[in-house]
C-alpha cells in the first residue's frame, strides 16, 4: 500500500490517536489535504507559535482559540463536527497530568466526537498510558524513481537561479548518486542532491565520495561506526590473489539491481591470520575493489554498564550501516566483542551480543558485505564459524617470496623510491618469515639510518636492519605454527 492508502484506511477508522515522527513536515500536511479527496473530515492544525487553524480551505482560517495546549483540548473536545487535528510538537506539553488526561479523554472518545489527533514532532516520546493508545504511522522513504525527480528538481532549480546555465550531467554517475541515496528521507535527498550540485554545478562520478560522506554524517548519531575516507585499492595490496579473484567474480551480483536467477549476493568474509599480515589493508581494499563506502564497528565502544544498552548500541549501528547500503561493514578483530563468556564475568552480555550479531547475519536483506578479521581462532565461538555464517573464510598467511617481492615495490615506491635500484629478490630471501608490517618497518628503519649517514636509501642498509629484526614467526612461532596448522585444510588461503 502507499503512504495515502494507509493514512487513509487510518482515518477511515477513526484511529483516535496517531504519531508521525519525520522532519518533513510539508509533506505530512500534503498527505493529509490528498486524503480528504477520499475521506472526508475538518482539517486543522496546531502550533504553540499559530494557535488552532483550519486548513481544509484554500486559505488557512485562524480560529480565536488560545494557543496554549489546554485551551487547545478544550476545543477540540467541545468541537461539534468531528475533525483531524495535527498538532505539531504537542508532546512536550504532555507532561502534565491535567493535559495527559484531556488528552486522553478525547482519544477515549469520552462525551465527544470521533477526532483523530495527530502527534508530529522529529521525535514524539509519550507517557506509556498514552503510548498504548496511539499508533505509529511512518511514511515510506523515496523510491527510485521518486529520489531521481528530486535530483531533478533540484537541477532546474540551479538553473533557474543561474540565468539558465543547465548542470552538466555524467548520466551513469547520476544513476549511482540516486542508488546511494537510498534509506534517506526527502528532506535528506534534496539536501544532499542541491549540495553536491551547487558545489560545482555539474553531476559527476567525483561526486560520490563526498555523497557518501554526506550520508553518513546523517545516518551514523550513534557514533559507533567510523567512515574510512582512504580505503586501500586492491593495486596497493600484495598478493592475496585468491581473494581478490573472489570479489571480482562478485562485483556486478553485489552492486545489481537484481541478483541473477539462483544467486544471492554476497554477504561476508572473515579473514584469519597471522599479525601484520595485511587483513586491515584486505578489508580496506574489500571496499575499493566493489566501489562502495567503508566503514568500521569498533566493538569497544559499544559496551555500556547499564543492562541492556550494549544489545541496543550494537542495533543502532547496524542500523545506521544498512541505510548506507551498498557498503562494506567491517568489524577488525571481532573476537574481542564475541569471545566466549569464561565464567559469566560480564553478564551474558558477550553471548547477547554474539545472538544478535549471529541473527542480523542470516536475516539481512540489505546490501551490506561483512568483512571480520581475526588474530586468534581459538577465542571465536564456533557458532560464528560454521558454514554459512560467512561466505567463505580466507586465511592471510605470511608472504611468500614472490608477495614479499611486491611488498618491498609496493613500500618503496609509496616513499617515492624507485624499486628497480634495489635487488628486490635478494631482499625478498633475507626476510623469509617477514610480515608485510614488519618489511615496511624495516625499509622505515633503514631510511632512518640512511638520512643519519646523509646517504641515499641502498641495499645494504635494508638488509642489515631485516637481520637485526626479530619477526614475529620467530618471537612468537608456537602461537604462529599453531594458527597456520589449524587453518590448513579448514580455510582458503587467501593468495
Amino acid at each position: 500500500m502507499s503512504d495515502l492508502q494507509d493514512l487513509v484506511a487510518l482515518i477511515r477508522a477513526n484511529t483516535p490517536l496517531i504519531v508521525i515522527e519525520t522532519r518533513d513536515e510539508t509533506r505530512v500536511v500534503e498527505l493529509f489535504r490528498q486524503a480528504l479527496m477520499q475521506v472526508w473530515r475538518a482539517l486543522h492544525s496546531w502550533s504553540i507559535t499559530e494557535g488552532l487553524r483550519r486548513i481544509d480551505f484554500d486559505r488557512e482560517e485562524p480560529t480565536d482559540v488560545a494557543p496554549d495546549a489546554s485551551a487547545t483540548l478544550a476545543a477540540i473536545r467541545a468541537a461539534e463536527q468531528r475533525g483531524i487535528y495535527l498538532l505539531f510538537d504537542f508532546h512536550p506539553y504532555l507532561g502534565y497530568a491535567s493535559t495527559q488526561r484531556q488528552l486522553r479523554d478525547i482519544a477515549q472518545r469520552h462525551d465527544g466526537q470521533p477526532h483523530v489527533l495527530v502527534l508530529i514532532g522529529h521525535e514524539v516520546k509519550l507517557p506509556p498510558e498514552l503510548d498504548a493508545l496511539a499508533v505509529r504511522y511512518a511514511t515510506q522513504l523515496p523510491n527510485a524513481s521518486a529520489r531521481l525527480k528530486i535530483v531533478k528538481e533540484e537541477a532546474e532549480a540551479y538553473a533557474r537561479e543561474h540565468g539558465g546555465r543547465r548542470v552538466e550531467v555524467d548520466g551513469e554517475a547520476v544513476q549511482q548518486i540516486v542508488r546511494n541515496l537510498r534509506g534517506l528521507d526527502p528532506v535528506d535527498v534534496r539536501r544532499i542532491a542541491r549540495q553536491l550540485i551547487y558545489n560545482d554545478g555539474a553531476l559527476h562520478a567525483g561526486d560520490l565520495p563526498q555523497l557518501a560522506k554526506l550520508k553518513f554524517e546523517l545516518i551514523n548519531r550513534s557514533g559507533h561506526l567510523h567512515f574510512e575516507f582512504d580505503s586501500a585499492r586492491m593495486d596497493d595490496v600484495a598478493g592475496a590473489r585468491r581473494l581478490k579473484r573472489w570479489i571480482e567474480q562478485r562485483h556486478s551480483v553485489f552492486l545489481g539491481a537484481e541478483a541473477p536467477p539462483g544467486l544471492d549476493p554476497p554477504k561476508g568474509v572473515l579473514l584469519l591470520g597471522v599479525q601484520g599480515c595485511g587483513k586491515s589493508m584486505l578489508a580496506k581494499a574489500v571496499a575499493s575493489g566493489f566501489g562502495v563506502p567503508l566503514v568500521r564497528l569498533d566493538f569497544g565502544t559499544l559496551y555500556d554498564k547499564y543492562h541492556g544498552e550494549t544489545e541496543k548500541n550494537l542495533r543502532a549501528a547496524l542500523a545506521s550501516a544498512e541505510q548506507l547500503e551498498p557498503c562494506v561493514l567491517w568489524i577488525d578483530e571481532i573476537e574481542k566483542g564475541v569471545a566466549h563468556d569464561a565464567g559469566n564475568t560480564d553478564g551474558g552480555v558477550s553471548r547477547r551480543v554474539l545472538g544478535y550479531l549471529l541473527t542480523w547475519m542470516a536475516e539481512r536483506r540489505s546490501r551490506v558485505f561483512l568483512v571480520a578479521t581475526a588474530n586468534q581462532i581459538d577465542a571465536l565461538p564456533a557458532e560464528l564459524l560454521r558454514k554459512g555464517r560467512f561466505d567463505e573464510i580466507f586465511f592471510v598467511d605470511l608472504p611468500d617470496a614472490a608477495t614479499r617481492e611486491q611488498l618491498f615495490a609496493l613500500h618503496l615506491r609509496k616513499r617515492k623510491l624507485d624499486p628497480a635500484g634495489f635487488d628486490l629478490a635478494a631482499l625478498a630471501a633475507a626476510s623469509d618469515g617477514f610480515s608485510g608490517a614488519e618489511v615496511e618497518q624495516a625499509i622505515v628503519a633503514a631510511l632512518f639510518a640512511a638520512h643519519a649517514a646523509q646517504a641515499p636509501l641502498a641495499d645494504f642498509q635494508l638488509r642489515a636492519e631485516l637481520r637485526q629484526t626479530r619477526p614475529l614467526s620467530v618471537l612468537m612461532a608456537e602461537q604462529v605454527e599453531a594458527l597456520r596448522e589449524w587453518a590448513r585444510g579448514r580455510t582458503v588461503p587467501a593468495d
